[in-house]
C-alpha cells in the first residue's frame, strides 16, 4: 500500500486505542493491506508523537526482531525498531520487581542486554566500534514485549507500526566492566515459574549486539534522529519470548551479572 493511500494518523490513534483500551485490534497487513515498511515507522512516528504531546518521556530504544530464533517464531526477517518509554519503565529493587500483568496486551518476555549510552550517536556510517566508544555500561534486562495486534498474527510492518511490538522493560544493574567483555559470549538462561525455559548467548542480536545498536543509529538517520547521552537501547532478544500472565515470575541469570527476577501481579 503506498503512502498516499493511509491515514497514518488515523490508524495510530487505533493502535492507541487498543493500548490504552486493552483491546486488541486485527493485523493492519489484513486490515487495510499495510505493505510498506517505510508507511509502518510513519504511523510508528504519529504514535510517539501523540504520546510525546501527552507529557509521556522517550528513555531510549528498542531493537526487536534481531535473533534469529525471534524471527523464526513470528515469520520474518529483518529487525525493527522503536521507542521506550519512562511510564513503562519498571525499578528493580535488589534485582526484582513486580509489574501489574493487566498493563499489558498478549504480554510475553525476553531477555536482552542493554547499553547506556554516554555520547551521541548520528548515524549513518555507524560501526560497533563507535558503538562501544560512545557507551557507558551495559547490563542485563527484561523486556516485556506486547501487541496491540490480534493473537499476535503479525507481519513486519505491523509490529514496526506497533512500535516494535514494545510493552515495558525491567533494568538489572548498570556494569561499566562489561564494556571490556566479549559480548557475543555472555550467556543467558531464563527459569519460569522455578522451571528453565529457555537459554541463548547474547551473539544472537545479529552475531553480537554492538553490531545490533549500530544499525539502529543508522537506521535511526533515516528519520533525522539520533542516539543521545542517558539513552537506555535494548539491543535484542538473547531468548525466546516467553508468555506471561498474572501470577508468573521470571528469573534472568546472564553470566557474570546478578539474576535478575520479575513477577507479574
Amino acid at each position: 500500500m503506498s503512502s498516499e493511500s493511509i491515514d497514518a494518523k488515523a490508524i495510530a490513534e487505533q493502535l492507541d486505542a487498543a493500548w490504552q483500551n486493552n483491546a486488541p485490534i486485527e493485523p493492519l497487513s489484513e486490515s487495510i493491506g499495510l505493505s510498506s515498511v517505510d508507511d509502518a515507522y510513519a504511523i510508528q512516528t504519529h504514535w510517539t508523537n501523540m504520546r510525546l504531546e501527552r507529557g509521556e518521556k522517550i528513555t531510549g530504544r528498542k531493537i526487536g526482531l534481531t535473533s534469529l530464533k525471534v524471527q523464526q517464531q513470528l515469520g520474518v526477517d529483518e529487525p525493527d525498531y522503536g521507542a521506550i518509554w519512562e511510564s513503562s519503565y519498571f525499578k528493580a529493587e535488589n534485582c526484582r520487581a513486580e509489574v501489574p500483568a493487566s498493563d499489558f496486551l498478549q504480554p510475553r518476555v525476553e531477555a536482552e542486554l542493554a547499553f547506556l549510552m554516554g555520547r551521541e550517536l548520528q548515524g549513518p556510517h555507524i560501526t560497533p566500534q563507535d558503538v562501544l566508544a560512545a557507551t557507558d555500561a551495559l547490563g542485563l534486562v527484561i523486556e516485556i514485549v506486547a501487541s496491540r495486534i490480534a493473537d499476535w498474527r503479525i507481519k513486519l510492518v505491523d509490529t514496526i507500526a506497533d512500535n516494535a511490538s514494545y510493552g515495558g522493560y525491567v533494568m538489572g544493574e548498570w556494569d561499566e566492566s562489561l564494556r571490556e567483555a566479549d559480548l557475543r559470549l555472555l550467556g543467558v538462561t531464563a527459569h519460569k515459574n522455578g522451571e528453565f525455559a529457555s537459554e541463548g548467548v547474547s551473539a544472537a542480536a545479529m552475531g553480537h549486539p554492538a553490531v545490533s545498536v549500530a544499525w539502529l543509529a543508522n537506521k535511526l538517520s533515516d528519520f533525522g534522529v539520533s542516539l543521545h547521552p542517558g539513552d537506555v537501547v535494548l539491543s535484542g532478544s538473547v531468548t525466546s519470548m516467553l508468555p506471561a500472565a498474572a501470577g508468573d515470575t521470571f528469573s534472568f541469570m546472564m553470566t557474570g551479572q546478578p539474576p535478575l527476577h520479575l513477577h507479574f501481579s
